[in-house]
């Protein structure tokens, strides 16, 4: 897609952090988009800045983890625009504990919101963005822990899918014009330490809080790793790299190099168990 300017998208989690900066960035190329978010204030206040820029922008509330909560955003898009080119598939939540501290709902709350939301959204939107016939692209925000992970955490499982689903859907939807990028950021200045803000209420009080680092085993890593977070990469460098890879239809969209060793690593441990069974003969 090489000229946004007109283009409509759809940004989910869109009024602060990564996607505030993806949509800060499309904005600025004249795509229209449509914020969606869970948090009415936040929500309200990110238009508020957009328009300022006079910048063609609309916004909904929406739980992507929940199906006809993001197709009546999707109704209110089109009554908006009239079509939808971009998907950009953003909404994430941190967390979900470590072995040994996993519960139900905190399974259920990251991978609702981290892997149906994006399911949900390619669902619902890839019709939309087929039926204009003028082509479009999705793009799913995983993480370098899609690509390799340190710990069990259902976050690392949940962003390993986003990753999965990109990649497939990568090849299925070229020949219908659609293409699809997975974002994998490295460390960016979000709120992603603060997810438990928009904890739904149905999935209780069993979600491990990253927030009482007093409490947690392993309170020092997470202190440090929230002081790294505030001090992350700017998300509006983050919407540029992305705005980019929508115009050159990238595959992978990183913000940096720090992680590349350890993703090399991994290939390499990959490559490594390939070998060993090199050469063998399987029994049938």
């Amino acid at each position: 897609m090489k000229d946004l300017e007109g283009k409509v998208a759809f940004v989910t989690g869109a009024a602060s952090g990564i996607g505030l900066g993806i949509t800060r960035a499309l904005a600025q190329a004249g795509v229209k988009v449509m914020l969606c978010d869970i948090q009415k204030d936040a929500l309200d206040a990110a238009l508020a800045d957009l328009r300022q820029t006079n910048a063609d922008v609309e916004g909904v509330l929406a739980d992507t983890s929940l199906k006809d909560q993001l197709q009546a955003a999707a109704d209110a898009t089109i009554e908006r625009f009239g079509k939808v080119h971009i998907l950009v598939n953003n909404a994430g939540v941190g967390g979900g504990g470590t072995y040994g501290s996993w519960t139900q709902s905190g399974w259920d709350w990251t991978m609702g919101v981290n892997v149906m939301g994006v399911i949900y959204g390619i669902e619902i939107f890839g019709p939309l963005i087929e039926s204009h016939g003028e082509g479009g692209q999705i793009v799913s925000t995983a993480s370098v822990a899609g690509l390799m992970s340190m710990s069990g955490a259902p976050y690392n499982v949940s962003k390993y899918g986003v990753v999965a689903l990109s990649e497939g859907l990568r090849t299925e939807l070229a020949p219908r014009g659609i293409g699809v990028s997975v974002l994998c950021p490295g460390i960016i200045r979000t709120q992603i330490m603060d997810s438990r803000r928009n904890l739904q209420d149905r999935y209780g009080d069993g979600v491990p809080d990253m927030t009482l680092f007093s409490e947690d085993p392993n309170a020092e890593f997470l202190n440090a790793f929230r002081a790294r977070v505030e001090a992350g990469i700017d998300p509006l460098y983050v919407g540029e790299l992305v705005r980019e890879g929508i115009e050159e239809d990238w595959d992978y969209i990183f913000t940096d190099t720090e992680f590349e060793p350890m993703i090399d690593a991994r290939f390499a441990a990959i490559k490594a168990g390939f070998d060993r069974i090199r050469g063998r003969t399987p029994q049938h």
